[in-house]
């Protein structure tokens, strides 16, 4: 198969365009929750013994608190923020896609401050791969980052972060592989602004380097061979073979079912595995989706979504 890709492309960020821009390398995540996420319940150790004032007012593991007598709630200092010398308060959760309010009475721990009892999640952090660039903006993972009972995590903004992959954990039948990697979180390369059923999107900081990025055009996915652009090791991506073996809408992020078939990958990774979500899909010299999901009982076989489906978001 023959590839036609320009070399490079000597460009800034501040040189916005509507080309399109080949993605493949991993990044770093780090996306900030809308509410205050109830990952744990405790009790609350008093002067006189235990009270549990979260469990009493059934407050629940996967309930969001939304606000606090009226007030936003976005992470654990709002919580506190807003119960501090309250004898009751009147909190509005997410359960499920269902908004319930609960009167609660804060506990005193020992030290004399107003406790609820709850364990929060303020933000959720992991790896995953930008598809593409276009305009300034970034498309990554081809599907959104959900929560642990399966729905789509809201979120109020987040950051992007240049990822180095240091290892992974083959993939096998039973069992999905991962990526293993590092990112500081001091010089972030894009902003999170949404989290939608066809990925992650932003906009990539004025000072991002364009320079070594491939220029590309997109295209229309078909049965037959095919590649995927992907890093699995460092943070530099590379070019792997597969091959595109059905086309079948399913839904927004699953358009098609892909074949690892280098030998390389494979015997690296054991195929698809989870942080290669997002690696860009070519085909013909084109670009006409992402890898969005691997299948449990075969890694070397998964999921893509068509570059329409993520381009105009």
């Amino acid at each position: 198969m023959v590839f036609v890709f320009s070399s490079s492309v000597s460009v800034w960020a501040n040189s916005v365009d509507n080309k399109i821009y080949l993605g493949g390398m991993t990044a770093g995540f780090s996306l900030k929750t809308r509410g205050a996420n109830v990952v744990g319940i405790c009790d609350v150790v008093t002067k006189d013994g235990v009270s549990s004032p979260a469990k009493d007012a059934d407050i629940k593991v996967n309930d969001v608190i939304l606000n606090i007598d009226g007030k936003e709630i976005n992470n654990a200092l709002d919580v506190e923020n807003n119960i501090k010398n309250k004898n009751e308060v009147l909190i509005t959760i997410d359960r499920d896609g269902d908004l319930e309010e609960k009167k609660l009475i804060p506990a005193k721990d020992i030290s004399g401050n107003n406790k609820i009892g709850v364990f929060i999640r303020e933000d959720v952090s992991g790896i995953g791969t930008i598809t593409f660039i276009k305009g300034g903006r970034f498309a990554s993972l081809g599907h959104p980052v959900i929560t642990e009972n399966g729905k789509t995590l809201n979120i109020i903004g987040g950051k992007l972060f240049n990822c180095n992959v240091t290892g992974c954990v083959k993939g096998k039948r039973g069992k999905a592989g991962e990526l293993k990697g590092v990112y500081l979180k001091n010089n972030p390369i894009a902003t999170v602004e949404k989290n939608l059923n066809c990925g992650v999107y932003g906009t990539i900081s004025k000072d991002f380097n364009y320079e070594n990025l491939i220029e590309i055009s997109e295209g229309e996915a078909h049965v037959g061979e095919a590649k995927i652009y992907s890093t699995i090791c460092g943070d530099k991506p590379c070019f792997y073979q597969i091959s595109i073996v059905k086309v079948d809408d399913l839904g927004k992020s699953k358009n098609f079912v892909i074949k690892v078939t280098d030998e390389n990958l494979i015997e690296k990774t054991g195929g698809i595995v989870q942080g290669m979500s997002g690696s860009p899909i070519i085909q013909n010299g084109k670009l006409v989706g992402a890898v969005t999901h691997v299948f449990i009982n075969d890694p070397t076989r998964g999921f893509g979504i068509s570059i329409d489906n993520m381009i105009n978001n």
